[in-house]
């Protein structure tokens, strides 16, 4: 059963970050107070040389997911279609996971049986819970999956109901502008400065992280393709503000490639950047190839590899 409910969240954080037309029904069950949200269409994502690189590293010889497959004809790999994931003021513990797909309901819940699993009945739905009681995993029908929390799964059933409190029409809508024609997406609805405190931040010369806290809302977007393209937009206090950050992010930017000069293919990087101010709305767009992108996340993982670990430390 751990190993049912930890992969399907491994798949989330590996892919958050993107979900083109973000399915309905799953932003219909995200968490009305939720304020981190982020989906991912894997399908389109799988059509893509990085996206399929992506999905490789998603542990392919782990013993666990191996046994997992072999035990029920699950691939979440292959048989997961779109995800989203969201945490709401509760911080992690009141997080969900939510996923399309095609789920053998039967052998799933066998396996989860075996596994030591508990069984739960909630409006008609079943749960099943981990033996330790702390993550629960529902299936709303045999395409549907809702993983959390006991009591964050249980709310999520509960807003199926045509009355329930769910997202507010504005979030929703800025899920479907992100969303849409991107691979991967994730956005804030809190200023994003209480969520990691600025002062962990790195110094960045040229620019005032005070600024950085003038932002109210944060979004994010990638779509995947022989160049990378990212797309970051932050909504900002004052349109005043907005243009001041504009000016320090490009000074940063300047300052970037004129140091890359002697290396060209950071200079390219620096040519794709652009920073733009409109209203209160500062977007930074910026591409990279797949191929340079995917040799800098190879160097840092074999850097973590390399790293010697604490004592007691077990991989996950």
């Amino acid at each position: 059963m751990k190993a049912t409910l930890r992969h399907t969240a491994t798949l989330a954080v590996v892919f958050a970050g993107t979900l083109p037309a973000a399915d309905s029904r799953l932003v219909g069950l995200v968490m009305p107070d939720a304020t981190v949200i982020a989906g991912v269409n894997v399908t389109q994502a799988k059509t893509s040389p990085f996206g399929q690189y992506v999905l490789s590293l998603v542990a392919p010889d782990d013993p666990r997911l191996l046994a997992l497959t072999a035990a029920t004809g699950f691939d979440p790999r292959k048989d997961v279609t779109d995800l989203l994931a969201a945490t709401g003021g509760g911080g992690p513990a009141g997080g969900l996971v939510l996923a399309r797909g095609t789920f053998p309901l039967e052998a799933i819940t066998a396996a989860a049986w075996a596994a030591g699993a508990a069984q739960e009945t909630y409006q008609d739905v079943t749960i099943l819970k981990s033996p330790d009681g702390l993550q629960a995993l529902a299936f709303l029908d045999s395409t549907l999956a809702v993983f959390g929390g006991p009591d964050s799964v249980k709310a999520a059933i509960g807003r199926r109901s045509p009355d329930a409190r769910r997202l507010s029409s504005a979030v929703i809508s800025r899920i479907g502008q992100v969303s849409a024609a991107n691979d991967a997406w994730v956005l804030t609805t809190v200023p994003p400065a209480g969520l990691h405190p600025p002062s962990a931040a790195p110094a960045v010369p040229g620019l005032n992280l005070q600024a950085l806290q003038q932002i109210r809302q944060a979004a994010l977007a990638v779509k995947f393709g022989a160049n990378v393209r990212v797309a970051a937009q932050a909504q900002i206090d004052t349109a005043q503000n907005a243009a001041t950050l504009a000016g320090m992010l490009q000074l940063v930017a300047n300052m970037a490639q004129m140091q890359a000069q002697k290396n060209p293919a950071a200079a390219e990087f620096a040519k794709s950047v652009g920073i733009a101010a409109d209203g209160s709305t500062v977007e930074v767009t910026f591409s990279i190839p797949e191929a340079q992108l995917q040799q800098l996340i190879e160097t840092r993982q074999r850097g973590r590899e390399m790293a010697p670990q604490p004592a007691g430390h077990k991989p996950l």
